[in-house]
């Protein structure tokens, strides 16, 4: 069988905020984009139910119909919008390859990589049943949500830690769950948990279950001499990390330890010239929808400023 090979001038790996921000930019300067949008068509955000913290969206919208207003203004603009996941890809040389679905080849002299990161759950069925329906990985994008409400939090690191403080601000009671007998935050932020009154730390603890039927009932947790312990709360909040997908670009870009790409301060830049970062797929901080389409604007505007002075657009 003969291998398929196309060439575009940019191609956009993944959607979301970060994805389509870049495509509608890209296609405005008449760079002819192609997107390929990955296992999660809309990315991190289809999960999520209602979004009022965007600008633009007066009364909130919900996740999923954003991120299809997001793609319709991609593809009115003119992206070339495509199932597919992209595989493998060679950034040797000047003309970047990359394969989909393990079959077609695409060659593009830009590369706007808007991969994303997944939130790491705890594996429970009922905290997938429930998520978006008071189970979140997002206390800043949730947490108004449970305003003077009882909730609880897992993790024992600086972004458990943080959420939680947040959280406390906005509810009336947090429970911090953490696994060990103590917490991998750094000193000022335990501090910051430990000094807050309405957060209440449970040591050496797991969580059994979420309770409830269509929303957040509840929560089973069981400390490590096998006790039982009911916690009720309508919000469940995970905060045990992030992973960026990246791994097929391990070995080509440069990255942090956990795999975040590393990007030139201030841009979207990576080591290899032509290949952009944006989105959660560089972005270890902040990971919110805003930021993303933000960074995904600067991918595009640093992709056009290389195809010029390569002489390709």
């Amino acid at each position: 069988m003969t291998e398929q090979i196309e060439h575009v001038q940019c191609l956009i790996i993944g959607s979301g905020p970060a994805g389509y921000t870049a495509a509608i930019y890209a296609a405005r300067a008449d760079m002819k984009p192609v997107m390929y949008q990955g296992l999660q068509p809309g990315g991190q955000l289809t999960i999520t139910t209602e979004v009022e913290n965007y600008p633009g969206y007066p009364k909130g919208t919900h996740g999923p119909q954003m991120m299809e207003d997001f793609k319709a203004q991609a593809e009115r603009f003119g992206t070339d919008i495509r199932w597919g996941l992209v595989t493998s890809v060679d950034f040797n040389g000047p003309v970047h390859k990359v394969v989909v679905d393990e079959k077609t080849t695409i060659t593009a002299d830009a590369v706007i990589i808007a991969t994303g990161a997944s939130a790491k759950w705890l594996g429970l069925e009922s905290e997938q049943r429930l998520n978006g329906f008071g189970v979140s990985a997002c206390a800043v994008c949730d947490g108004f949500f449970f305003r003077g409400q009882d909730v609880a939090i897992v993790g024992a690191g600086d972004t458990a830690a943080e959420e939680a403080t947040y959280l406390a601000k906005l509810c009336k009671k947090v429970y911090m769950i953490v696994r060990r007998d103590e917490m991998r935050a750094s000193k000022t932020m335990q501090h910051r948990v430990l000094n807050t009154p309405n957060i209440e730390v449970i040591f050496n603890s797991e969580t059994k279950e979420i309770l409830g039927g269509k929303t957040v009932e509840g929560a089973i947790i069981v400390n490590n001499k096998g006790e039982e312990r009911k916690l009720d709360v309508t919000g469940f909040f995970v905060a045990i990390g992030h992973k960026p997908n990246t791994d097929i670009f391990k070995g080509w870009l440069n990255m942090d330890e956990t795999g975040y790409i590393k990007t030139v301060p201030g841009t979207s830049k990576t080591n290899i010239p032509g290949v952009f970062a944006t989105g959660d797929a560089q972005d270890n901080v902040y990971r919110q929808a805003v930021t993303a389409a933000g960074s995904g604007c600067m991918g595009a505007l640093d992709a056009e400023r290389y195809l010029v002075e390569k002489g390709a657009h």
